[in-house]
């Protein structure tokens, strides 16, 4: 006989500290999950208080507020009947604990506090929790009295133990224990636990989705299994962005699953699953004897079923959801969906009236503003499906939140209410790129000016001139290094206090209803910071950067895939344009190229970047590395697989040492790098994702021992014997210490 049980799980777009807005969304997530026919319901990782509150965590207010907040939960009359699995912080003898409560007409059965904290990369969960150590231990936690009134309570089960109920087993793993080498489900597993739910708090990375839902489909697929994920969604107030795609799974395959980018503050996902398909799934012998010695956890009776009686179901023909297959975005949709996204919620959120950029003609600032045109895309969508948020956000944020009657028909509409851009060109600007610009702010509807900046610029000098009695000069007219550097960095450094004057002004010299201002994007690519290569507080000093973690490769990939799907024929001409700062003087035989200044192509850069962060190397192993890939001959025409470039170990070692070399210097600006959306694994920020210091010494150990396997290699020759010898004589380290 079946036994259909129809479970759900959500993604909500949860905000740190919006303890009224997070509870009325928890609330609907419930009454949409009951309204599904669901027995239980299963919410993000903290989700009572929003994940991102850092050290907020760490304030005795925030536990206080978040049970306030659940009490008002499991009181209301539309979460009753329902098992609920619901995240928040507890603090539990003086300990602060990162807990999932488990809930069911008005009283707690369990709280179960996290076993295996996230902290590394962006998470520094060990800052404001501590790991629950005691695997297959409960213990009494005294009941805060805002809640016992309610349940009547005094006490409730808190620790490592699984909820039996009257027709299956439940428990609770949390977002990082599942993908440690000894996740929490296998055991839970083999003691007969049928239902796991996992409530996340994961972020989005280009290209990362499909690595996170391969683990989560593994936890059951060889054991078997429901799994309930849950992931929250949106900006919650920082750098990261959540991409939900909570999921149901069983015996390995998706049965649901949620949307990845939505500008829906609630989203709910359910499933009708026959939990006999678990049994039989299980009926392996091997299995059978693995359970018998596994660890046996404490187990809390819960007296409710979770499936459905026969006599119970609304048709003789209701069934089991089927399973369903996954496509994946492209990384190019990815950026102008999840930038998009990520930028409204900052919008609608901080009571802005809209972006401002500095549009300089070039590709950078291309991207940013075709992702705020991907935003008004998706903002009018959603208009024009019905999605009442989002209307009544629109209506606030353009200054129409008293007419009834404002609705924009098309994005172009939209962004021409909420975006402007800005083209601030001087003397050393081109037509090219004035053109560009104009071109790109008519097509996508955004507000343009052109702004001149040379009567500032000059007048700066003039004051240097006045004190020094001394003139500097661009190296075109024979100026030195300092004077030529100077002379850029005071136009770039004018047009960051040109941006901020035009974004506060703006909207009240457009008459929008309350004035307000403009919130500044800026638009230095991850590539571009990573090697220092802008001025500290210019243009890329910005409110946000909603392209500060995507490298100029896939920023360039980006621009073609909107070039077509957008519709925007003026992209072209982005592409195949040459970047330039235009910060010195054009003559006839020189023009100013970005990778000219730097020394070093843009695709190197993400080398060296993945080389530095994500392969943990510094210059010698780097160095190393490349050796192997880069110093491989260039593959022949018509031949298969991965060539290399052919570069000699003196080339090789010539960019290695350059780019740390910039990369050392230059590393003081990421102290004050605008924060970035992060999307990229090898992100510079220096915000509490890539800790570093930003005062280095030169690296003379490792550039010395970079040019002594140089030098050994010259002399070896192009004898293959002798070069495979030094290959192992390097890696053994033959060559003895420095």
């Amino acid at each position: 006989m079946a036994h259909l049980v129809t479970l759900a799980t959500c993604s909500l777009n949860q905000w740190a500290l919006d303890f009224v807005g997070n509870r009325k969304r928890i609330i609907e997530s419930i009454k949409r999950a009951k309204a599904a026919g669901a027995s239980l319901r299963v919410g993000s990782e903290l989700e009572v208080t929003g994940y991102g509150c850092l050290d907020h965590f760490l304030e005795g207010d925030v536990f206080l507020h978040s049970w306030e907040s659940l009490a008002e939960v499991i009181d209301h009359p539309d979460c009753q009947d329902i098992v609920l699995d619901v995240g928040m912080p507890v603090r539990h003898k003086n300990v602060r604990y990162n807990c999932r409560v488990i809930c069911y007409n008005r009283k707690i059965v369990l709280i179960r506090p996290k076993m295996w904290l996230a902290n590394d990369g962006n998470y520094r969960e060990m800052r404001y929790f501590t790991p629950w150590m005691r695997q297959g231990h409960v213990e009494d936690y005294y009941l805060e009295s805002i809640v016992g009134t309610i349940t009547g309570q005094s006490k409730v089960p808190f620790g490592d133990g699984i909820i039996s109920t009257k027709d299956t087993c439940f428990a609770c793993e949390t977002c990082e224990e599942l993908f440690t080498p000894a996740a929490p489900h296998g055991p839970m597993g083999l003691d007969g636990v049928e239902i796991f739910t996992n409530s996340s708090g994961s972020h989005f990375e280009l290209r990362k989705l499909k690595t996170r839902l391969d683990l989560i489909i593994e936890a059951t697929k060889k054991s078997g299994g429901i799994y309930l994920y849950s992931n929250q969604k949106g900006c919650d107030g920082d750098r990261l962005f959540y991409d939900g795609s909570s999921m149901i799974i069983c015996n390995g395959k998706i049965l649901a699953c949620g949307s990845q980018f939505s500008l829906s503050d609630v989203e709910v996902v359910t499933a009708t699953i026959d939990i006999e398909d678990v049994r039989t799934f299980r009926s392996s012998p091997s299995r059978g004897m693995q359970s018998q010695q596994a660890p046996k956890y404490p187990r809390i009776e819960l007296d409710v079923r979770l499936s459905k009686r026969a006599e119970e179901r609304e048709s003789e023909t209701e069934g089991a959801s089927e399973p369903i297959d996954l496509e994946y975005h492209t990384p190019e949709e990815e950026i102008a969906l999840g930038g998009a996204c990520w930028l409204w919620d900052y919008l609608r959120r901080s009571h802005a009236a809209g972006f401002f950029i500095p549009l300089s003609g070039g590709i950078d600032s291309c991207a940013t503003s075709v992702i705020v045109f991907s935003m008004c895309r998706l903002v009018v969508a959603a208009i024009h499906d019905g999605n009442e948020q989002v209307i009544n956000d629109a209506k606030q944020v353009v200054g129409k939140a008293d007419d009834p009657e404002w609705i924009p028909r098309a994005p172009e509409e939209f962004a021409r209410a909420i975006f402007c851009t800005a083209y601030m060109g001087s003397s050393n600007s081109s037509f090219d790129t004035r053109k560009r610009a104009k071109d790109l702010a008519q097509a996508i509807g955004a507000y343009h000016v052109n702004i001149d900046i040379d009567t500032i610029t000059t007048a700066i000098v003039k004051v240097f001139y006045g004190w020094s009695n001394w003139m500097p000069k661009f190296k075109s007219s024979g100026g030195g290094v300092a004077e030529n550097l100077a002379l850029q960095n005071i136009q770039a450094r004018t047009r960051m206090i040109l941006a901020y004057l035009w974004a506060q002004l703006l909207p009240t010299f457009r008459r929008r209803k309350g004035g307000g201002s403009l919130l500044v994007l800026g638009s230095a690519n991850v590539d571009e910071a990573l090697r220092g290569y802008l001025t500290k507080y210019d243009c890329s000093s910005a409110d946000i950067n909603p392209i500060g973690g995507i490298s100029k490769t896939d920023l360039k990939a980006y621009i073609a895939w909107a070039q077509s799907n957008f519709d925007l024929p003026i992209l072209e001409s982005f592409l195949t344009a040459t970047p330039t700062a235009e910060l010195e003087p054009i003559t006839s035989s020189y023009v100013q190229s970005d990778e000219a200044d730097m020394g070093i192509t843009y695709a190197e850069l993400s080398e060296f970047g993945r080389s530095r962060k994500n392969d943990k190397l510094g210059p010698w192993g780097a160095y190393c590395k490349l050796l192997s890939t880069w110093g491989k001959p260039e593959p022949q025409a018509g031949e298969g697989g991965a060539g290399g470039r052919g570069l000699s170990p003196r080339q090789i070692a010539d960019k290695t040492k350059l780019f740390f070399t910039k990369y050392a210097i230059n590393r003081h600006k990421m102290t004050v790098l605008t924060p970035s959306l992060h999307m990229e694994q090898y992100s510079p920020d220096d915000n509490r994702f890539d800790l570093r210091p930003f005062l280095y010494p030169t690296f003379e150990w490792a550039y010395r021992k970079i040019d002594r396997d140089v030098e050994r290699r010259e002399q070896l020759g192009r004898d293959p014997m002798k070069i495979d010898l030094a290959e192992k004589s390097v890696h053994d380290g033959g060559e003895g210490v420095d």
